[in-house]
């Protein structure tokens, strides 16, 4: 059973239209909440968003399809109006689960917000939270930033959106979870993940073999350790660096040795697994994976070390842990490599995220066109839109000319004379002046979560990245209702001291 929010009020349960935030606050907290607050006691937001909310149930396996589970049925779990507020407040604050859990259990406002009394001695347990916020999909975070977007015109005025909406689109690199990765780490990586899941079965299965686990870690650790300290010689005379690159080989092939011989246990014990004790494919897949992963490692150590030859890029993999990172050179000063994933926005001249995009194995040129479709899906009335030289190919050109009045991408080398002419135009020029606005919108991502994204997984990455924009908009709301409280709070402030120089007089 789970409810969008709880239809009866408690007694000493606060109105959430009744919730005293401080607008002179310089936290974060009170903006969100703020935001929050306003979306919450907008009739006609509240009820879209809440309409919106009710799909978002766990799901169960039926014929190996995932279907929602019954909203009426069960016991009470976590309503979705308590799941947004918490799951935008993680993003806001850039917080792991932990600082999460704190606030939620301890913060007076915060209670308020998710339609907690003052003496409600509720609390929320921190599996509930890892279980619960990733109940958000990106698809109903995209309707639910919609709806968020239209709420931030109409606050401002533009009601439906004004015509024509113009936007600024770029990308930046989100960066995961993941260390550094060389093909040596990458490789005790997986045999140590191997290690602890054979330990695992055969404390549960009494197995043979596998009572020196953690010793075999160590040595493995520290055949790892010989070669990270280990440096290619500089020295002129080449016999010292003949005996040096020697040395750096014998290394290699000690931790290739060892690695082996754990791997060949490895596969020894998931044949018994399998055949003698019956443990079943889906418990096995994981070490599966894993024993690829150490052979390709070893594969790859030998060809680079052993055979001088240079591994392909597309052969490569950066984290086994988080498969989807991708090695992304941008060319920044001081930023020689990101590791992580491209994502593209598209920021209203408002300072509205009206769209985003996870560009898998993609570059900005071949994602232009299709967020500008996916922009004017959700906002018709986008007809404007500024790129960088990223964006540009010849297709991309005559593509958006077609899509929108007025297209900014300026073009990559020479200009013909045609070229010229339209990026000397004054709008075009006024346009291209106005695009590095966007480079505020992605540093307010970055600091409000999108400077790493904590879950796991592609599907953990695209959820994060959208409730990261969700939280954003609902943020900037809070922005403009702060904005006014306080032009009003200086208003009344001037009324009261031009009453009393009167009164004085």
């Amino acid at each position: 059973m789970r409810d969008t929010f709880p239809a009866q009020q408690t007694i000493s349960q606060i109105d959430i239209a009744q919730i005293k935030i401080d607008v002179r606050s310089r936290d974060d907290i009170p903006l969100i909440l703020l935001g929050l607050q306003h979306l919450y006691c907008t009739d006609e937001l509240r009820e879209k968003v809440f309409a919106i909310l009710k799909d978002m149930l766990p799901t169960k396996q039926v014929d190996g399809q995932a279907e929602p589970v019954s909203a009426a049925l069960g016991c009470p779990g976590m309503n979705q109006w308590t799941i947004l507020v918490l799951g935008s407040l993680r993003l806001c604050l850039n917080a792991d689960y932990d600082r999460l859990h704190e606030l939620a259990n301890q913060h007076r406002t915060l209670r308020q917000m998710l339609g907690l009394a003052d003496w409600d001695e509720k609390r929320f347990s921190l599996q509930t939270l890892k279980d619960n916020l990733p109940l958000f999909t990106p698809e109903i975070l995209a309707r639910i930033n919609q709806a968020v977007v239209e709420a931030g015109y109409a606050l401002l005025g533009k009601k439906n959106c004004p015509a024509p909406v113009v936007g600024r689109c770029d990308s930046f690199v989100v960066e995961t979870d993941v260390h550094f990765p060389t093909d040596i780490s990458l490789l005790y990586d997986a045999i140590r993940v191997l290690l602890h899941i054979c330990a695992h079965f055969s404390a549960a299965l009494s197995l043979k073999g596998w009572r020196q686990v953690k010793s075999a870690l160590k040595k493995l650790k520290k055949a790892l350790r010989i070669i990270q300290k280990l440096k290619h010689s500089t020295s002129k005379d080449e016999a010292k660096k003949q005996a040096k690159a020697e040395q750096i080989i014998q290394a290699h092939q000690k931790l290739i040795a060892l690695s082996a011989t754990y791997l060949k246990r490895v596969e020894e014990t998931l044949t018994e697994l399998n055949t003698v004790h019956h443990v079943g494919e889906l418990q096995l897949v994981k070490p599966k994976q894993f024993v690829v992963h150490a052979k390709r490692q070893i594969d790859q150590i030998e060809r680079r070390v052993m055979k001088g030859e240079t591994i392909p890029h597309d052969e490569k993999v950066f984290s086994l842990f988080q498969p989807h990172t991708e090695w992304i050179a941008k060319g920044k000063a001081g930023v020689p490599v990101e590791l992580g994933v491209r994502v593209a926005i598209v920021e209203s001249r408002e300072g509205f995220i009206l769209q985003h995009q996870v560009m898998e194995k993609k570059t900005d040129d071949q994602i232009a066109v299709s967020i500008v479709q996916e922009t004017q899906k959700d906002f018709p009335s986008f007809k404007a839109c500024s790129f960088d030289k990223g964006f540009h190919n010849p297709a991309n050109q005559t593509e958006l000319k077609a899509m929108l009045d007025q297209v900014t991408l300026p073009k990559k080398g020479k200009w013909s004379a045609k070229d010229a002419e339209r990026e000397t135009n004054a709008a075009f020029v006024a346009a291209r002046k106005a695009h590095s606005a966007v480079e505020s919108g992605i540093n307010a991502l970055e600091v409000h979560g999108l400077d790493q994204c904590l879950d796991h997984g592609i599907d953990g990455f695209k959820r994060y990245v959208a409730l990261a924009v969700v939280s954003r908009n609902i943020q900037k709301i809070g922005q403009i209702k702060r904005d006014a409280e306080r032009e009003q709070l200086a208003r009344e402030r001037e009324g009261r001291r031009q009453r009393q120089q009167k009164t004085a007089a």
